[in-house]
């Protein structure tokens, strides 16, 4: 049986018939003829960038915004119990009198300086409870006497103790100072080694430090920052300019000691900056007494006890 060929076939190795028509497929329409490729016409130039005026320029609403944050912000006396609420507003903070100083590194510097620090000072700092408050403190001589925060024993003759070991001792209140929120105590019993003071140490602006002591009742607990400020100056918390930090300090860190690289105290830990409230926890910002001053005072307090 011969195949018909269908009208216009072709073979396949011949070339097309450049006179045939172009078939149209059936159901399909023929595309639609692509107009013509006309450029974008040129962008205008951007408009000119003007320097703001002096009442629309950024820094002013930071200025507001600034003065709004330290109105609203809260320093927290930081115990796990009672404690009193300060609130800060631009009055009670001032210019900081070593700002501007460059940190340099301590003999401690190097890799492993926090472990070396925090190996110094942990065996020397205890957790302090006080009837239904609690904080923190650190043996400051061979005679078992320890530092703390005033608000964290106040209204108290006698506290407990809880070593590094774990061991509970009972401890006396020698005395305090309230202006200066130190207080002294003395262990009854054998004491803990005695830490190292950094009295008469320089401290500089971005220093490393660690705070230690009990937050929430978590006994020996190590947290890392550096000096934020040497000398802030506020009204509410302790008397004189304060040390400004950004080692986390939470309810709990009252009394226990701020320390540099080198192992040695340069400052008792005894408040923080907050938002609303005693439960709020740490933000970056707490102040710590010099230990200069805090040494003076506790001298003060064992000579006239």
């Amino acid at each position: 049986m011969i195949q018909k060929r269908p009208p216009g076939y072709r073979p396949d190795f011949l070339p097309p018939d450049p006179t045939a028509p172009t078939p149209v497929p059936t159901g399909h329409r023929p595309a639609v003829p692509m107009t013509a490729f006309r450029p974008p016409a040129p962008l205008s130039p951007p408009p000119a960038i003007e320097a703001p005026t002096e009442d629309a320029r950024p820094h002013r609403a930071g200025r507001r915004r600034g003065t709004a944050l330290v109105a609203t912000c809260v320093v927290l006396s930081v115990l796990a119990g009672t404690g009193t609420a300060y609130v800060l507003d631009q009055t009670d903070i001032g210019p900081t009198g070593d700002s501007t100083r460059a940190a340099v590194a301590g003999a401690g510097a190097g890799p492993r300086a926090t472990e070396y620090a925090a190996g110094r000072i942990v065996p020397s700092v205890v957790q302090v409870t006080a009837g239904r408050s609690a904080g923190s403190g650190f043996a400051i001589d061979s005679a078992g006497h320890v530092i703390t925060n005033h608000h964290v024993i106040e209204g108290q003759e006698s506290v407990t103790l809880r070593l590094s070991t774990g061991r509970q001792v009972p401890a006396r209140v020698v005395g305090s100072d309230p202006a200066a929120d130190i207080a002294v105590l003395e262990i009854r019993g054998s004491a803990p080694a005695a830490a190292q003071l950094g009295t008469g140490v320089p401290l500089r602006t971005g220093e490393s430090v660690l705070a230690v002591g009990s937050p929430l009742g978590l006994s020996g607990t190590v947290t890392a920052g550096i000096v934020s400020a040497v000398d802030r100056r506020q009204t509410t918390v302790g008397a004189g300019g304060m040390i400004q930090t950004d080692a986390s300090i939470n309810p709990g860190n009252s009394g226990g000691p701020l320390v540099n690289l080198d192992g040695q105290v340069v400052g008792v830990n005894t408040a923080i900056a907050t938002y609303g409230g005693q439960r709020s926890g740490n933000i970056g910002i707490g102040f710590s007494v010099p230990i200069d001053r805090a040494m003076q005072v506790a001298t003060r307090i064992i000579a006239e006890n």
